[in-house]
């Protein structure tokens, strides 16, 4: 008998064959339907997914499995392995992601071993970026590195080059006939720029 939905109607239908037969086909979609939201709780998480999220799943990690060969279980294991040892943070693939959120060339990624600092030197001008490089950095650097943001200037800078030339007159000798405070020990002749 139908005990989902009668409870709420009248009592006057529970003797019409009619409202217990829809009754009864109600009480098997309700049923199906909490199945289907239950099911859908279940496939946000990979140890309780079914089939169907596995392959989803399998999909966006780019996984070929075989059903035929490979147990439901080992898929679950297999994709709970991939969550957890992706990506590898590396300096190379540091540099990789600070270029695709900031642009290429305009940071530099470095480590010095020695002290332990990760050095990071951006030309970054938008606050956004730079909160969200900081973000990135800090999610993924190892515990035992020092964060040093090192900021970087596109500037020109112009630069000339001139070379002066300027005759030195000797006014001794060294043998011991020089006084002290009557002639300087030497003399400048004139500044020549020679380019």
């Amino acid at each position: 008998m139908a005990d989902r939905i009668m409870p709420y109607w009248p009592e006057y239908y529970d003797d019409i064959p009619d409202f217990i037969q829809m009754a009864e086909s109600e009480d098997a979609e309700l049923d199906r339907m909490d199945s289907a939201i239950q099911q859908l709780f279940n496939d946000q998480f990979v140890l309780t997914s079914s089939v169907h999220a596995i392959k989803r799943r399998e999909q966006m990690l780019g996984i070929q499995a075989d059903p035929t060969t490979e147990s439901l279980e080992f898929r679950k294991q297999r994709i709970l392995n991939r969550y957890q040892t992706k990506p590898p943070f590396t300096i190379r693939w540091l540099q990789e992601q600070l270029d695709r959120l900031v642009g290429p060339g305009m940071t530099i990624v470095s480590v010095d071993v020695q002290d332990f600092i990760l050095y990071v030197t951006a030309n970054i001008e938008n606050a956004n970026v730079f909160k969200e490089v900081q973000h990135t950095v800090q999610t993924v650097k190892p515990a035992n590195l020092i964060y040093q943001q090192n900021t970087s200037l596109d500037a020109d800078i112009g630069l000339q080059e001139h070379v002066f030339k300027q005759d030195i007159t000797w006014n001794y000798e060294l043998d011991g006939v020089w006084k002290l405070d009557e002639k300087p020990f030497w003399s400048l002749g004139e500044e020549v720029q020679v380019k």
